[in-house]
């Protein structure tokens, strides 16, 4: 397999098909307008802007429609796309920038002062400003005008040619550029796109960012591979997305929190959602409660898992079993193989819990200029070691059981603060919780408990939270310490960042 010009073919087979729209500017793509975009953008690299095959070029925005171009024309042009996190002070830009050393910058005007401050930081840094440009800058629409741009697909490369680089979030240690490939969207097709039963017909709600893999794949490049059409907001806003949803999309994938926000919503109601065909979940636990609220409205939410490592699909629930196996993953999908392994990296039994590892099409070549971390995570024999313990059970689902890095040992006894964490919340008072490891002098480590509120509930008293537990947890389960906050520390995706707690433990 070669990696040849995905665009470009697409824009061939059905270049009257609408491809992608802007929900804030209005902005409309067909796949032929899409192509000619992404060929004008390699055309500015070179011609404007300098850049050569393998150079880096970073994007700092929130999301729009013409991130897409900007990405595809990476590829016609051979860049390296490092979409950066919005949310990151720029401090913590400054690493990233300095781990990737892009060439150039874009930014939106949103963004201007950061860019103009990580300028100063990096020598040589071209900054090309998407809406406003000031003295000294490129301007990205002028450029991509004044172009002559190559209609005709690219040479064939490599599938494992790096494409664009993701920096994982950083809950667990530094960030890590996770280079991401022709190969690895493929695969990701294969995985998701066939699960789901994608086609042409297909309009799809985007409303994660697109610093992350779920906001580019999650269903947005496997929507275009099979040309269908991608809806880009700014931003996520519930009333925005149940409009949407009610009128023009057919699938959508979105985070617990999504999902949460929209059942808050005045005007939610399964009748008006008909429309879409295909609910996906991922990014943290669906729990219980949420779930059976969509089943309640005739809503099927399916879960499934990945990472940044992989993709990102491996794991997705049957539709029909959304209820019977809440928790659930689901099941490996069509171009992936799992194990499940004990700490020598033999396989466990039938029920046993175990480290989780993943092969195949779809799996990253590693991080970047990071050759050790790769070897860390990667095998020999191309496992990829996620860190997550998991367990399958006697029908064949998969279920993670917590992160290998947040377990912990309490008087020579393994914690799992998933289990801790499940059995809090289905307290009364208690809306979302989260347990992290502390030392201690007598038992090695104890668990403290984070939680927060449900609305109108009254403070349970600490004693009461720990007899809650005890009636259902071993006694070396149960959290030492209960901390009540007004909110959880959460990254993009809503998953919470347990290094800040551990902080506050």
């Amino acid at each position: 397999m070669q990696m040849f010009d995905l665009l470009g073919h697409r824009a061939r087979v059905t270049p009257d098909r609408p491809a992608l729209e802007d929900l804030d500017s209005g902005e409309c793509y067909d796949y032929a307008g899409l192509n000619e975009r992404a060929a004008r953008l390699a055309a500015a690299a070179r011609q404007h802007w300098g850049l050569e095959e393998g150079d880096r070029i970073a994007w700092l925005g929130h999301s729009r429609a013409e991130f897409f171009a900007m990405l595809f024309g990476c590829a016609k042009a051979g860049l390296i796309l490092v979409p950066l996190n919005w949310r990151l002070a720029v401090p913590e830009l400054t690493v990233l920038m300095a781990d990737c050393t892009p060439r150039a910058l874009i930014f939106g005007a949103e963004f201007a002062e950061a860019a103009a401050t990580l300028a100063k930081k990096q020598r040589g840094l071209t900054l090309i400003a998407l809406d406003a440009p000031a003295q000294g800058q490129r301007d990205y629409g002028h450029d991509l005008a004044d172009t002559e741009p190559a209609l005709s697909a690219h040479p064939d490369k490599d599938p494992d040619t790096p494409w664009y680089l993701l920096y994982t979030s950083g809950t667990t240690g530094k960030p890590k550029g996770v280079i991401q490939t022709f190969r690895m969207m493929m695969a990701n097709y294969f995985n998701i796109g066939l699960a789901v039963e994608l086609t042409s017909s297909d309009v799809l709600l985007n409303v994660l960012p697109l610093f992350h893999t779920a906001g580019i794949n999650l269903y947005s490049s496997a929507v275009f591979l099979a040309g269908g059409c991608v809806l880009v907001p700014r931003g996520f806003d519930a009333d925005q997305a149940l409009q949407v949803l009610e009128h023009r999309a057919t699938v959508f994938f979105g985070v617990p929190a999504v999902y949460q926000a929209l059942l808050a919503q005045p005007g939610f109601s399964g009748e008006r959602l008909q429309r879409v065909r295909s609910w996906g979940c991922g990014g943290a636990p669906l729990s219980l409660t949420v779930a059976q609220q969509y089943v309640d409205a005739g809503i099927h939410v399916r879960t499934g898992m990945g990472m940044t490592e992989t993709g990102p699909t491996v794991f997705l629930l049957d539709e029909d079993k959304v209820l019977e196996k809440i928790g659930s993953i689901g099941r490996p999908q069509l171009l992936t193989e799992v194990r499940i392994v004990d700490l020598v990296g033999d396989d466990v039994d039938c029920g046993e819990a175990g480290e989780l590892w993943i092969r195949g099409p779809n799996i990253t070549p590693g991080y970047w200029g990071q050759p050790d971390a790769t070897a860390q995570a990667i095998d020999e024999q191309g496992w990829l070691h996620s860190g997550d313990i998991a367990r399958c059970d006697a029908q064949g689902d998969y279920y993670i059981v917590d992160r290998l890095k947040d377990m912990y040992i309490s008087g020579g006894e393994n914690v799992y603060p998933a289990e801790v964490e499940y059995v809090l919340g289905q307290h009364a008072a208690i809306a979302e919780v989260a347990v992290v490891a502390a030392p201690d002098e007598h038992w090695g480590e104890v668990g403290t408990a984070f939680y927060g509120l449900r609305p109108d509930a009254p403070p349970p008293e600490v004693d009461t939270l720990r007899a809650f537990c005890r009636e259902r947890l071993a006694g070396y389960k149960v959290p030492a310490k209960f901390i009540q906050v007004d909110a959880l520390p959460r990254n993009a995706l809503g998953k919470v960042t347990k290094q800040v707690l551990r902080e506050n433990s």
